[in-house]
């Protein structure tokens, strides 16, 4: 279930970040972060996604309730969603990349397949 770490944010901030980070990812292609954002940035494009390829007007304003971008939203609906219509999840894929170099966090760099 989408939504359930914490990743040390009041939950304000905390879907404030993960909605523009999955804006960036699905306006993008990639993102470089940490894996437990990565994870929860899957979570929720996996579902954007799906929304997506159900495309009925439901699912739109859902979309663009979350999405920051109108643009982006659209880019979905024209582009991202029809691209994966033959799949049955696993949109997004996680490749970890090692430390950070600051602080030693595990970072990963998160892609649309």
């Amino acid at each position: 279930m989408p939504g359930t770490r914490k990743l040390g944010r009041a939950s304000d901030h905390r879907k404030a970040m993960l909605r523009a980070m999955v804006t960036y990812l699905l306006e993008n292609g990639k993102i470089e972060t940490t894996v437990t954002r990565a994870k929860e940035v899957s979570a929720m494009t996996e579902k954007m996604i799906t929304l997506g390829k159900a495309g009925d007007l439901h699912s739109k304003r859902q979309v663009f309730a979350y999405v920051t971008k109108e643009s982006v939203a659209n880019r979905l609906f024209n582009e991202i969603a029809p691209s994966y219509e033959g799949r049955n999840g696993g949109y997004t894929k996680i490749v970890k990349i090692g430390p950070r170099r600051g602080d030693a966090a595990e970072m990963a760099i998160i892609s649309l397949v």
